[in-house]
């Protein structure tokens, strides 16, 4: 079958690895099931699976694609959720010590077919896209358990989040605008302020700009970059939600700030199996639509790997098939 998918590990050019190519049609096990993709979107995470971070050097060739959308061999549509956990695991998806993303363990998205446990492929609301279904498992998912799960926070409060154009902002400007908070949004160029503003964002500042007044809570993927301005921007007692750190993982914490304004540190990864399907139908009821940043053939992926490692993203990057 056609597939996208990473040849070996490369740290220093990853890009070098990615391949446009065939891969051997999965086997279905017993208790999972086989989706047809129609459209899946483009992660970091695809990028770091290249580099070799978060899987094993045995386990290339990989299928790159956490995200998905598309049909069951009865013509069920669906969206996918990426976080396969280990066999008999209860509880929260996400706090499963020997749980794995698709591309960690089991191939990816980013092919004619993938398999998934039966529980991880969840209806598609018939109002949104397959395209727009495929943005949901990762970034959508990660942003609305960021948000509703983690945050604490209440309509009419004021949130910030740091990047404006990424797939996870984008989600954040869009749900925290359609909750009641009021939206606050940093970006680095008038393009992806303009951006933000279309989704929904209130008001939006330069990186690292001085706020008319404190925030509630302030919403982190960028990391190092941004992290002395997030402590700055924060009232007391309020948070800052952590899902990723595309600047890097190692800024000066200033705990002396964060201990003296009791201020909330709070990680947080992907969502589970059940926020998806409350987020699936929440924005059905809303009538929210992703910002789709791009939408290319699977054939054309080089050229979509090659934006989203340059920082050119305005909203998810979807490969349709």
């Amino acid at each position: 079958m056609f597939a996208v998918y990473a040849q070996e590990p490369n740290a220093e050019s990853p890009l070098d690895s990615l391949v446009v190519g065939e891969r051997p049609e999965p086997e279905v096990p017993e208790g999972w099931v086989r989706v047809h993709v129609k459209a899946a979107s483009l992660n970091m995470h695809d990028l770091w699976t290249l580099r070799g971070v978060g899987i094993k050097p045995d386990q290339f060739p990989m299928i790159l694609g956490c995200d998905g959308a598309g049909t069951l061999d009865d013509g069920t549509e669906v969206v996918l959720h990426s976080v396969i956990n280990a066999p008999g695991w209860q509880g929260d998806d996400t706090l499963d010590p020997k749980r794995t993303l698709l591309t960690e363990k089991h191939q990816g998205t980013f092919a004619d077919q993938v398999v998934v446990p039966a529980r991880n492929a969840v209806p598609k609301p018939a109002g949104l896209t397959f395209a727009e279904g495929a943005t949901m498992g990762t970034a959508w998912l990660t942003a609305y358990r960021m948000l509703f799960v983690k945050s604490g926070l209440r309509p009419g409060q004021t949130m910030l989040v740091q990047g404006a154009s990424g797939g996870v902002s984008t989600a954040l400007i869009a749900l925290g605008r359609a909750a009641g908070f009021r939206v606050w949004v940093t970006g680095r160029t008038e393009e992806k302020r303009a951006l933000a503003e279309s989704v929904g964002a209130h008001q939006t500042f330069g990186s690292g700009a001085r706020l008319p007044e404190r925030v509630d809570a302030v919403f982190e993927t960028v990391g190092k970059a941004t992290w002395g301005h997030t402590l700055k921007s924060l009232k007391p007692g309020g948070a800052v939600v952590v899902s990723g750190s595309t600047s890097g993982p190692d800024p000066s914490a200033d705990l002396q700030r964060v201990f003296f304004l009791q201020l909330r540190v709070l990680g947080s990864t992907m969502g589970t199996r059940d926020e998806l399907a409350d987020l699936l139908a929440y924005l059905d009821l809303k009538g929210i639509k992703p910002q789709i940043g791009s939408e290319l053939p699977l054939t054309e992926a080089p050229a979509g790997f090659a934006a989203m490692a340059a920082g050119e993203t305005a909203g998810k990057i979807v490969f349709t098939r």
